[in-house]
């Protein structure tokens, strides 16, 4: 029994030192490093006077283990800001797929008879963000080869695939101009490649003299909404001082202000009143340039069931889509994905029904649901809360998923000058160990900023993170902060 007692002790005490002699980084070697990396954050948060009086969650893993290195208010609930489109776009890769796409398509419950189509002319859209006024060409080009050259009939649209809410339900009507905060429309179009949809792109330059008008220019071309110009050129070196504003339940746009006349171009990004007969106008537009006559009235309806479809046009895949959404921060296209997510798995295009998806999908990787709160898919609600410990969860278990290369290829890349890799990150971290070690989500509302992703470091370890801050006075200095607390990571 006595000799059976050694030889298990010394079997014991010969499998630790070999372990220990094998192993990359000593015990002892790896308690320093953590407690090292601690002290160093504890120092750079503490001793920041930008968070007196504010709020830092911070959260930091081992991308391998998963184990928890550091955390700091890591199981309080924040306000994320963009860093809430890590869980729409992993419940969107996990539910939909990275191949999914969004159909529009062209219909008519007529005939054609001598190049006329007797009967209307549908277009019905199934949430794609993406459709340019090229698209649309294709779309009157392609009627036209059907042999038509008049439609003897209406143009309807049909965005009856989401529900007819517009709005999240703690969008401010401040925001309600900007393209961040454009209405939601299963049927909707985008001014350039950025794919802001829901918008209108408002160039103002300088006008040919002083006291003169500035010119105006509208991308897309568009009757759609209506130009009110009351600025004025002034002398080269006067401020520039030009607001450009739609009235609130309208589509009319007050340009204000003094432009210099030597000043640069003024480019803003404004949402349209109902995105639905925005895209009716465009196709009207191009069913024109065409040759295709219609004298018609334009509404929206459903597609009766004796309808047709002429052809569908599906969108770019998913995996591409979330190029925009994530390295631009493109918020129609979260809340379009929640809708989208809400009628694939609940059969109903709403945010009630999308999140309610969102927080069943995000479950399966292990996030705690009961401690977070989600009121959309962008992250643009002051309401939303998570944990920054449930955001690193998140981001820890998803590497395991058959998709994770096209999530990690979505997100911001710190310093990374082209635009759709660096994205948002791209003149961030510029000449310093972090950058290119970084891919992460930043986030941004009044007084909240946050930065969540993943850290190469310089020993050759990967570390999941996430960084929330709230309660800030200067967002932008929030982002200095995230920086520096990158940087440490990158150099550990």
């Amino acid at each position: 029994m006595r000799k059976t007692l050694i030889l298990a002790i010394s079997i014991i005490t010969i499998l630790t030192i070999s372990s220990l002699i094998h192993s990359k980084r000593s015990p002892v070697q790896a308690t320093k490093d953590i407690l090292g990396l601690e002290q160093k954050l504890n120092m750079l948060v503490e001793d920041e006077p930008e968070l007196k009086g504010a709020l830092a969650g911070i959260s930091v893993r081992n991308a391998a283990t998963g184990d928890i290195l550091y955390s700091r208010m890591g199981d309080t609930r924040f306000k994320p800001a963009s860093n809430l489109k890590l869980f729409t776009a992993a419940a969107a890769l996990s539910v939909l797929g990275p191949d999914y796409t969004f159909t529009t398509e062209i219909l008519t419950d007529g005939q054609v008879k001598n190049k006329i189509l007797n009967g209307n002319l549908y277009i019905k859209g199934k949430g794609d963000p993406t459709l340019l006024i090229s698209d649309f060409d294709q779309m009157a080009k392609d009627i036209k080869a059907l042999g038509i050259n008049k439609i003897n009939g209406d143009l309807l649209g049909d965005d009856t695939w989401y529900d007819n809410v517009r709005y999240s339900r703690d969008m401010n009507w401040s925001d309600e101009t900007y393209y961040y905060g454009a209405q939601i429309s299963a049927l909707t179009a985008s001014p350039d490649e950025d794919y802001d949809a829901g918008t209108v792109i408002v160039e103002v330059n300088p006008g040919d003299d002083i006291r003169k008008r500035p010119s105006i220019v509208l991308q897309p071309a568009t009757d759609y909404v209506e130009i009110i110009n009351h600025a004025i050129t002034v002398e080269s070196g006067e401020e520039k001082n030009i607001t450009i504003e739609r009235l609130h339940g309208t589509n009319t746009i007050i340009v204000e202000g003094t432009i210099p006349k030597n000043a640069k171009t003024t480019k803003e990004w404004v949402a349209v009143w109902e995105p639905t007969h925005f895209v009716l106008e465009l196709l009207k537009q191009s069913l024109e340039k065409y040759g295709i006559s219609f004298d018609g009235s334009m509404r929206t309806a459903s597609v009766p069931m004796n309808a047709q479809m002429l052809k569908g046009y599906p969108s770019q895949p998913l995996a591409e889509l979330l190029l925009s959404f994530m390295k631009l921060s493109n918020n129609v296209h979260g809340e379009i994905l929640v809708k989208e997510m809400g009628r694939v798995v609940k059969g109903e295009g709403s945010w009630e029904k999308g999140l309610e998806a969102v927080e069943s999908e995000i479950s399966k990787f292990g996030v705690r649901t009961n401690t977070i709160e989600l009121r959309d898919g962008s992250g643009i609600s002051h309401i939303n809360l998570i944990p920054p410990n449930e955001i690193t969860s998140l981001l820890f278990a998803v590497q395991n998923e058959s998709w994770f290369n096209q999530f990690l290829h979505s997100l911001p890349v710190s310093g990374a000058p082209n635009r759709m890799i660096g994205g948002t990150l791209r003149n961030r971290m510029l000449n310093s160990p972090a950058q290119l070690q970084v891919r992460a989500k930043t986030g941004s509302i009044a007084s909240v900023s946050s930065l969540s992703g993943y850290v190469d470091t310089k020993s050759g370890e990967r570390l999941i993170f996430s960084i929330i801050l709230n309660n800030l006075l200067n967002d932008a200095k929030g982002k200095m902060i995230e920086d520096k607390i990158a940087l440490v990571l990158a150099e550990s």
